[in-house]
């Protein structure tokens, strides 16, 4: 049950991201319009493309979660490997998207500090983008 979910989420969250996918979502919309006069703008004309994009909508939201849930985990895997691999990498970086926001924020904090004052970033930052022209 969970493979097939992760299955269709994984194609449908493909196809809507695709030209085509906002296409035929811009057909309908002016289909639905050009359709007023014809049900002389009625309310239950307006209520199908209300329900209708209210349904999509819901179910979109877990089909893009699904997705960002993986995409986020694949970065955490991949991260985690260079971690790992590098020697002089701190092992114990690996994992810490599992601390709360506070402990986040106390090593971003501490690492910010350990690099130095503003300027010296920016410096670094320059020298670098310099290497690679």
């Amino acid at each position: 049950m969970i493979a097939s979910f992760e299955r269709l989420a994984n194609r449908v969250a493909t196809a809507a991201g695709r030209p085509r996918a906002f296409l035929i979502a811009l057909a309908v919309v002016v289909t639905w319009g050009l359709s007023g006069p014809l049900f002389h703008w009625s309310d239950t004309w307006q209520l199908v493309i209300n329900t209708g994009t209210t349904i999509v909508t819901f179910l979109m939201v877990f089909l893009i979660q699904n997705a960002q849930n993986r995409d986020g985990a694949a970065i955490q895997a991949k991260l985690d490997e260079l971690i790992r691999a590098v020697s002089h990498a701190r092992n114990e970086f690996i994992g810490i998207e599992h601390l709360t926001e506070v402990e986040l924020d106390e090593i971003r904090s501490a690492l910010e500090t350990a690099t130095g004052d503003e300027p010296s970033r920016h410096a670094a930052i320059v020298r670098l983008i310099g290497r690679r022209g």
